[in-house]
This record gives C-alpha cells, sequence and structure tokens, in this order.
C-alpha cells in the first residue's frame, strides 16, 4: 500500500463516519436520556448519574488494561485490521442488543452498554495505528482532520434522521418515541457495520518482515510491551504528552458522554439538548477540517492550546447557566474545537512515536485516554454526590460536579507546555540505534 494513497486515505477515514454514529446517538444523545428515563425511571438524578458515570468508567477500566498488550501483539503479527475487525462486530452486535432490554433494566442497559462501548473503543486503537501507515508525517494532521470531520457529518446525518423519528415516530411506521429510540439502536448497528466495508477493503496493513502468528505473537507482543515500559520513562517528550493528554482528553471525553446528563438534572428538556448535539456535529464538520488547516499554519501545539482555553472556558460558562439557549450557543463553541483537538492530538503523538510500534504505541495513548474518562464521570458524579450529602440543594450539587472537570484541562495545558517534539524524534531515533 501507497502512502498517501487517495483510496486508502477515503477508506481510512471512512470508519470515522462508520463508528461516530454510536458516539453521537449512543454515547452522547440516546443512551444518557434513555437510561434516566427509562431504564432509570424514578431514581434521583445523582444517583442516575453516578450510575452512568460508573458505566463509563467499567468500560474504560476495561479497554485501558487491554489496550497496550493488545497494541503490542497486533504490532509483532501484522494483526491491526484482525483486531479492529473483531472490536467492531462487537460493537455492532452490542448496539443492536440494546433495543431488546425493557423498561426499568438499568443493570442489564449498563452491561449491554460497557459492552458495546469496549468494542467502540477497542476499534479506534487499532483504527489510530493505521494512521502512520495511510498518510505522510506531511499529510498527518490533514488526514486525521478529515477522519474526525467525516465522523462528525456521518454520525451528525444519522443522528438528524435518529431525531426525526423520535419526533415524528407516525411518519416511520412506529409506535411511540420509545419504539423509534429502539430502532435508532438497530440503524447504528447497521450504519456502523455497512460503512466498516471501505476501510475493510481499500486499507492495506504494511507488511512485518518478522511478524510471527499464534502463541508466538502473543508471546512476542509481550515482551515487546514490557521493553516499551521499559523505555518510555527515557522518552520524555512521549511520556509528557502521554500525561498531558491524559488529562485533557478526559475533560473532552467527559463532556461529550455526560452533557446530556448534566442538561437533563437542570430540568432542560431531552428534545432541546438532542438538538444541541446536532449544533455540535454539523459544526465540528468544517471545524476540524479547518483545525488541520491550523495546525499547519501556527504549530499543532498552539493549536491544542487555543481548543484548551476554549474548554476551560466552557466548563466555567457551563457551571453558571440559567437558560436553555445558552446550551445552542456552547453547542456552537463546543462544535468549533471538539474535533480539532482530537485530530490534532491524535497526528501530534503519530509524529513523535517508533514508526514499528504504532499500534502498541496508539494501545497507550488509547489507555490513558480510557483511564482519563474512567477519572472524569466519577468526579462529576462523586463531586456532586459530596455536596448533595454535605447538605447543598440538588442544583447547586450539579453545578459543583461539573466545575470541578476545569481542574483536568489546566494540568493537561501545564504538562503539554513542557513537549519538546524536537527532543522526541531525537529520542525514538536514539532508541531505535540501540535496538
Amino acid at each position: 500500500m501507497a502512502i498517501d494513497e487517495r483510496k486508502s486515505i477515503i477508506g481510512w477515514s471512512m470508519y470515522d463516519w462508520a463508528n461516530s454514529a454510536f458516539a453521537t446517538t449512543i454515547m452522547a444523545g440516546f443512551f444518557p436520556i434513555f437510561f434516566k428515563e427509562y431504564w432509570s425511571v424514578g431514581v434521583d438524578v445523582n444517583v442516575s448519574t453516578a450510575q452512568l458515570g460508573l458505566a463509563n468508567s467499567t468500560a474504560g477500566i476495561i479497554v485501558a488494561l487491554s489496550a497496550p498488550i493488545l497494541g503490542a501483539i497486533a504490532d509483532r503479527g501484522t494483526a491491526k485490521k484482525k483486531f479492529l475487525l473483531f472490536f467492531a462486530f462487537m460493537g455492532v452486535v452490542m448496539t443492536s442488543t440494546l433495543a431488546m432490554v425493557s423498561e426499568g433494566y438499568w443493570q442489564l442497559a449498563v452491561f449491554i452498554y460497557v459492552m458495546a462501548t469496549i468494542g467502540f473503543s477497542g476499534g479506534n486503537i487499532f483504527y489510530d495505528s493505521l494512521l502512520p501507515g495511510v498518510a505522510s508525517e506531511k499529510k498527518l494532521d490533514r488526514v486525521s482532520a478529515l477522519g474526525y470531520a467525516l465522523g462528525y457529518l456521518g454520525g451528525g446525518i444519522l443522528f438528524a434522521v435518529n431525531v426525526w423519528m423520535t419526533l415524528k415516530p407516525a411518519t416511520f411506521g412506529l409506535a411511540d418515541t420509545v419504539e423509534a429510540v429502539r430502532y435508532s439502536f438497530v440503524c447504528v448497528g447497521i450504519w456502523w457495520a455497512v460503512f466498516t466495508i471501505p476501510l475493510i477493503l481499500w486499507v492495506k496493513e504494511p507488511k512485518l518482515e518478522n511478524s510471527v502468528s499464534g502463541w508466538q505473537m502473543v508471546r512476542a507482543g509481550y515482551v515487546q510491551l514490557i521493553e516499551t515500559f521499559g523505555a518510555i520513562r527515557h522518552m520524555k517528550a512521549i511520556f509528557l504528552f502521554l500525561l498531558a493528554y491524559w488529562l485533557y482528553i478526559d475533560g473532552v471525553d467527559t463532556i461529550v458522554r455526560m452533557a446530556v446528563d448534566y442538561g437533563l438534572s437542570l430540568g432542560f428538556a431531552g428534545n432541546d439538548l438532542i438538538v444541541a448535539l446536532l449544533i455540535v456535529q454539523f459544526v465540528g464538520f468544517p471545524a476540524a477540517i479547518g483545525f488541520g488547516y491550523l495546525g499547519g499554519r501556527i504549530g499543532v501545539r498552539r493549536s491544542i492550546f487555543i481548543a484548551l482555553a476554549v474548554y476551560l472556558l466552557v466548563v466555567v460558562w457551563a457551571a453558571l447557566m440559567q437558560e436553555k439557549r445558552e446550551f445552542y450557543v456552547m453547542a456552537v463553541v463546543i462544535g468549533l474545537v471538539q474535533g480539532g483537538i482530537q485530530a490534532l492530538s491524535r497526528s501530534y503523538y503519530a509524529r513523535i512515536i517508533p514508526a514499528d510500534k504504532t499500534a502498541e504505541f496508539f494501545g497507550f495513548y488509547n489507555m490513558l485516554g480510557k483511564f482519563a474518562v474512567v477519572i472524569g464521570p466519577l468526579l462529576i458524579g462523586g463531586v456532586g454526590l459530596l455536596f448533595r450529602r454535605a447538605g447543598y440543594g440538588e442544583l447547586f450539587s450539579t453545578r459543583a460536579g461539573i466545575s470541578s472537570i476545569a481542574l483536568l484541562f489546566i494540568a493537561g495545558g501545564v504538562l503539554l507546555y513542557f513537549v519538546d517534539e524536537v527532543q522526541g524524534k531525537k529520542e525514538v531515533q536514539i532508541l531505535s540505534e540501540k535496538r
């Protein structure tokens, strides 16, 4: 497979189009609403928020613990695509299965959601690791941004159709909103499966000279993982970036997964919040592409700092929010930076890691991202419950929970300031010469 080949770039980017339907319709949209109003009906809002946070955190822990070893195994056995397709299949099946969970069965809904999230997050480890084999360093930022942009557009299109189904179920021959949401879960599964096909057909995984298979692949991957754990502490740039990313992407992902739940806790209507999510998707499409170009003009790290500053403003604003129209304006602001910070973080990291260990190093990258999602939702839910038990009102406790996320953006930005990309490349070169 040739680097920068048009067909392989499109095939790779289309997987973002495919699986982003899960991130929008399920993670950010219908699951939090359905969980609070259908599967957890009658439960205190702070308790249901904590339960949702626990579900996200459980999935994060499982993916985080398995990501590095899976990445190392895939690198040694040239199995990135196979692992990606395995996790994608899991996500497709589990997402579709959500349609079968009855009212009040929040425990079963959590279990299936956790399994679907593992499929989504696990697949992304190997999807990200294919990027350096698809695009040259010169095009990393733009190709990474293209993936996120198509994700926003594809996820937004299906989400808009799903919202239409819930608002006008009779138009689609459905009985009511509940049935429309159930069919939406199935639609996401089908969408995810169909649009993964271009990646299967057009993206060819680079072959390794010393690749192995079977149990040799597992053993070689384990040995490589141990070696990399030892090497990373000598690679200051990678180490600092991973810590910075761990913190600030927590804030980003937590806002994605908990924003609707937060709006419901403030008393906003579910339909209003869904509209806000649609705004994020369609603003995010051109904005992600724009951030790819911005990174090339002023530097990737500076562009990430701009996004972090915007997110810090958003958290403070959210804690003081009073009216639903503010939620709409905030959706526009988030849409301007959400895809950009994700895309540029991915391409920046791809620049400073060893070219022959992309899956393993992206395993660490995704591991820290998922451990961050463990902290974020628990932070919101935990701080909210803490203030509630201390005697503060429900609304004040909810606002205190969301405001705690500001600490993650601040700490992540401080650590990112000390990352030196040039030094990082030198460290990787020195490590390669020693091997």
